[in-house]
């Protein structure tokens, strides 16, 4: 008897215990939403936080700040990992070791939005620069000295682009003459003719350094003179909306960009299930690999490619070509990495992998460029 009123007041005891925590964590020791009796800094049977939430502004703004970021120690050792040692933490993901890395579709959404924002940093960049040198030739056609310099500029770049022109239709005219499958004399037509073109823009830009040299007004805007043509169930088609598409791009570039952003922000998305798929694709055999795995690695990937190519974009004009260069060269080699972390390959089956994803993934991201431009020229 004894024994059992030991163990009654043990309980009694621990269920003070529980109730002094909870309401240490939640008013009258009651879960906000359920009612149940708290044992803990979560409720046991609806799972709600007992805070009360209470905070100051300054807090509430660092918790949004820390929550979308997750700036704790799993940012420090998920982002090293990820420039550094790529298998590894692709690995960690596939085994369910999670908890000690960020998530990694959070990963991915944040790279994803600091390369957005580093790509409209550089766009705006290329913008002002673009002003600043249409400002400067606007200084400089106010005087009779800067625009004979103009003149005299363009003149010698016309010259020096003909030349190039006319070394380039020798070339294609003398490697098609040694094809025997080529009608000689339609060759040297072609040839005649794309010369007679190369001195007319000569002939063209000459006029018009003269019309600058005298300070008369020049039409400086690019007109498409011919429509483009595609052939669809063997009917000739004018796509007369791409010529007005690209002459409204040409008119307003600002605004061009704009809606490439716009449609290219939807777009990129679309990167992801195709990394994923590719990965599937090389490794169909490996049974015990399901395509939720490729995507958890196809969200590393593509964090790296985001984040290195924003912290290129991030860089003055000159070293950012060099940054951006750089990044291509490393791109493969941390999907290298990757794949032979996270799969196991050899080297050998690694190369030839890296070189199969990397290919499609290549192909599919000029693919995606190329429909959100020409979206883009339809849509203004």
């Amino acid at each position: 008897m004894s024994q059992e009123l030991e163990i009654a007041a043990e309980a009694a005891v621990a269920a003070q215990v529980a109730e002094d925590a909870a309401l240490a964590h939640g008013r009258d020791g009651a879960c906000a939403n359920c009612g149940a009796i708290l044992q803990g800094p979560y409720c046991h049977v609806c799972g709600q936080n007992a805070d009360d939430h209470k905070r100051s502004i300054l807090h509430l703004a660092w918790e949004a700040v820390e929550g979308f970021l997750h700036l704790d120690g799993r940012l420090l050792r998920t982002l090293p990992d990820l420039f550094i040692r790529p298998g590894r933490l692709a690995r960690d993901y596939m085994d369910g070791r999670i908890a000690r890395h960020v998530p990694p579709f959070r990963t991915f959404l944040v790279a994803l939005l600091i390369f957005i924002f580093a790509a409209e940093h550089a766009t705006h960049e290329i913008k002002a620069s673009s002003d600043a040198q249409a400002q400067a030739r606007t200084a400089q056609l106010a005087t009779p000295q800067g625009r004979a310099k103009i003149a005299a500029d363009d003149r010698a770049e016309a010259a020096k682009d003909q030349t190039a022109d006319l070394a380039e239709a020798a070339h294609d005219r003398d490697q098609d003459l040694k094809d025997p499958d080529e009608n000689k004399a339609k060759v040297q037509a072609r040839y005649v003719d794309e010369i007679a073109k190369v001195n007319d823009r000569y002939a063209h830009t000459l006029a018009k350094a003269d019309r600058i040299a005298q300070g008369l007004p020049v039409d400086t805007t690019l007109k498409v003179t011919s429509n483009l043509e595609f052939k669809e169930g063997g009917k000739v088609h004018h796509a007369s909306w791409l010529k007005d598409g690209i002459e409204h791009a040409i008119a307003t570039p600002e605004y061009y960009l704009t809606v490439m952003f716009a449609w290219g922000h939807r777009l990129a998305v679309l990167l992801l299930p195709i990394v994923g798929l590719s990965l599937a694709l090389v490794y169909h055999r490996r049974r015990e690999i399901f395509v939720y795995d490729h995507l958890l690695v196809a969200m590393n990937l593509l964090s790296f490619s985001f984040l290195t190519n924003a912290a290129a974009l991030m860089l003055p004009p000159p070293l950012a070509w060099w940054a951006l260069g750089l990044v291509a060269v490393w791109t493969p080699i941390n999907l290298f990495q990757t794949l032979r972390g996270a799969y196991g390959s050899g080297w050998f089956g690694g190369v030839l992998k890296t070189i199969i994803v990397w290919a499609i993934s290549v192909v599919s991201f000029f693919m995606l460029m190329t429909a959100v431009m020409l979206v883009a020229l339809a849509e203004i």
